[in-house]
């Protein structure tokens, strides 16, 4: 056996992964039977409220792929509209063929931020629908093509012409290219309503690691409240609800990454209660960053109003949506679903305010973490006298590399 095969861990002190009795299932991640050809005809030409997971690192749906990264395609109040594209555009690709996507029939696109693990679909959603509108965050210089008037710079006219920008005569607003030439996108830098009750929420995080970093968030206002979308949550999730509740304070659903894959199991909790108490939140679908902590967590918090939204699971909206979301009593994430989780946790959403230096990177472990689910695949890295982080880890560097396969 190899030096580091096979690494223990001890259950919560490394992972904190404990997942509470709870209740939580795939909503609706199949077709319903055969039906006579006239059914079906009328059920497809029906308007369709529900949102279908089509991108995460967890899922039971097993014709679509897992990956870490996030996206969804929302369809509510007669639009289509396709929320963040993913990690990989072959698995993008891929997922969207599964469910029988034809993203040529979108309304628009929003990319939630610049993070690759939501937008790297964008190619081939493009080689579909080059012409879709895409809402992206409007940033200085961002990769979605930006401008900024010319008198952001310092002149000094004492130099020649050949020593100054645009010789002396900028024009007075310079525009800024974007990796998708011919894309049609619409930066966004405020809170707006972009369709008769659907709306993007704008906010910019100040956290380490993502600081000034513009985040959108789509926020559709049903009559049951408001079904917010969120990618990464970076601005902090309990100030994009609290734009959200300035729309309508009922707050109906909240879907996608609430980021707080790193965080303290009292940060947890108080963003759960937060959530639950001063929000009112009505219901939860987590997924991407949440974390493991936090599927539990919020799974305790909010009980059977807590709806499984892995890859695949198609959340239905609408009067009675919450009844007809199937719920029972399993864990947040187990067996498979945690597994798999665990393995596509990339260090780029695990550590985004930490240094990637580690002390020692042990590629390829086996990993055992105490909780009583099998045994898993993983790198780790230690820094000092402590686990760091777990997951995929080869762009990682440190002063010693041990490779345990």
């Amino acid at each position: 056996m190899k030096r580091a095969e096979t690494l223990f861990l001890l259950a919560g002190a490394l992972l904190c992964a404990v997942f509470l009795p709870s209740c939580a299932s795939t909503a609706q991640t199949g077709s319903a039977g055969a039906a006579k050809p006239k059914a079906q005809t009328a059920e497809a030409s029906k308007p369709k409220n529900q949102i279908t997971i089509l991108y995460d690192a967890f899922g039971q749906d097993a014709a679509m792929k897992k990956d870490w990264g996030f996206a969804a395609l929302v369809e509510a109040g007669g639009k289509r509209i396709l929320f963040d594209t993913g990690n990989d555009a072959e698995t993008f690709a891929r997922n969207v063929k599964a469910k029988g996507i034809d993203l040529s029939k979108l309304d628009f696109v929003v990319l939630s931020h610049r993070h690759s693990d939501h937008m790297a679909g964008l190619s081939h959603v493009l080689s579909t629908n080059p012409k879709v509108k895409i809402y992206a965050p409007k940033e200085g210089f961002g990769i979605y093509g930006s401008s900024l008037p010319s008198t952001f710079y310092r002149k000094n006219e004492s130099l020649p012409p050949e020593m100054r920008y645009y010789e002396g005569k900028p024009p007075a607003v310079m525009h800024f290219g974007t990796a998708w030439t011919g894309a049609n996108f619409e930066p966004i830098d405020k809170t707006i309503e972009v369709a008769p009750g659907v709306w993007l929420i704008s906010l910019v995080s100040d956290a380490p690691g993502t600081k000034e970093l513009r985040e959108l968030s789509l926020a559709i206002n049903t009559a049951e409240g408001i079904v917010l979308l969120v990618g990464c949550s970076h601005p902090g999730i309990e100030a994009i609800v609290a734009e959200a509740a300035k729309i309508n304070p009922k707050i109906q659903l909240i879907v996608g990454g609430f980021h707080l894959v790193v965080a303290p199991d009292d940060a947890i909790a108080k963003v759960a209660t937060s959530l639950r108490d001063t929000y009112k939140v009505a219901n939860v679908a987590p997924g991407h960053c949440t974390g493991e902590p936090a599927f539990a967590a919020l799974k305790q918090a909010f009980g059977n109003r807590y709806l499984y939204a892995g890859v695949g699971t198609v959340l239905p909206l609408g009067t009675g949506a919450g009844a007809r979301a199937q719920r029972d009593d399993a864990a947040a994430l187990s067996g498979e679903d945690l597994e798999t989780y665990r393995r596509l946790a990339p260090l780029s959403s695990v550590l985004p305010t930490q240094n990637n230096q580690f002390d020692i990177l042990i590629t390829g472990a086996k990993v055992v973490d105490g909780s009583g689910s099998p045994w898993f695949h993983a790198d780790v890295a230690i820094k000092g006298d402590t686990i760091a982080v777990i997951g995929p880890l080869s762009s990682a560097t440190a002063v010693v590399r041990i490779d345990a396969r």
